[in-house]
């Protein structure tokens, strides 16, 4: 393989299911010059195979499989082993649409100087598929390009971060569980060349099966104030929660110890028609992003 100028990342663990449908969509977008990286935490569910017989027919081009010390841990060593100009994570139960995402990256390697863009995004659940809602985080950007505030809050399922700028902007903090959370504080803080595109370029989804933050407030709070002190973030009545969609992978817990309650985000429950919800969520994110006249918004205003 020659000049690969972006790398998509996938960390996962016991998600067959959603990872199937996911990586069936990576696979038929992906472009020459792309490449698929996935670090599996040793599945128990039939995903490392699934994912190894991927790796042996040349599907995807970097894979490995072995227990991770927490979600960070597993999205580090992907983002290591990315070999791309850019890289683009990909979060295996969530919704991407791969034509934003190549505006994305064509913007970005026209635009030498841009260390990451982030765009708006959407959010629905399987319990309600019909039921999408637009997010954004638009207004809070534009606070911090004007000057008006030093950091700010976003979540990573859509971003593309240049992978040079990582000497800069650093890999995810392990000690962390909403690791995306202060990766954006930390990100803007120091002045990163974070440029706004107002498409879309991924919807969350919530499902039985994920697993968040709420299961240790406390913990999280403890962080969360922190995290703002250091950053110097007043905050914008913004849940911590809404902008970290945290998958904790099976067995494990926001202290990356045994789970007080015992739930495991397993893949039992996952609903008998998840073909037909995300085709509804596939098909709802390309028409909005068809049909919308999206720009890029820079760093600092002209």
């Amino acid at each position: 393989m020659g000049h690969i100028n972006l790398t998509y990342i996938i960390a996962t663990r016991n998600r067959l299911p959603f990872l199937k449908i996911t990586m069936e969509r990576l696979i038929a977008n992906l472009q020459s010059a792309e490449e698929i990286v996935v670090v599996d935490g040793n599945s128990t569910d039939g995903s490392k195979e699934y994912l190894q017989q991927l790796f042996e027919d040349g599907k995807i081009h970097q894979f490995i499989s072995e227990q991770d010390r927490n979600q960070a841990h597993a999205w580090n060593k992907a983002m290591l082993m990315a070999r791309g100009t850019l890289i683009k994570k990909i979060i295996d139960d969530d919704v991407f649409c791969y034509s934003a995402i190549r505006k994305c990256k064509e913007y970005m390697l026209q635009n030498v100087q841009v260390d990451v863009v982030i765009s708006n995004d959407l959010s629905s659940t399987t319990g309600d598929h019909t039921k999408i809602s637009k997010m954004s985080r638009l207004p809070q950007f534009e606070k911090w390009r004007q000057g008006l505030v030093p950091s700010f809050t976003f979540g990573d399922v859509h971003m593309l971060i240049r992978r040079s700028s990582i000497a800069l902007t650093g890999l995810y903090n392990t000690s962390y569980v909403m690791m995306d959370w202060e990766y954006s504080l930390r990100i803007s803080y120091i002045g990163a060349n974070l440029v706004f595109y107002t498409g879309y370029n991924a919807l969350n989804v919530s499902h039985p099966q994920t697993v968040t933050t709420m299961r240790d407030v406390p913990f999280i709070t403890r962080q969360g104030k922190r995290a703002q002190i250091f950053y110097e973030y007043a905050g914008d009545r913004s849940e911590i929660t809404r902008w970290s969609k945290i998958k904790i992978f099976v067995g494990k817990t926001l202290n990356y110890a045994k789970s007080k309650s015992g739930t495991d985000c397993s893949n039992e429950g996952a609903p008998a028609d998840l073909d037909i919800i995300y085709d509804h969520f596939y098909n709802y994110l390309s028409q909005l992003n068809d049909d919308g006249n999206f720009t890029f918004l820079s760093s600092r205003p002209n």
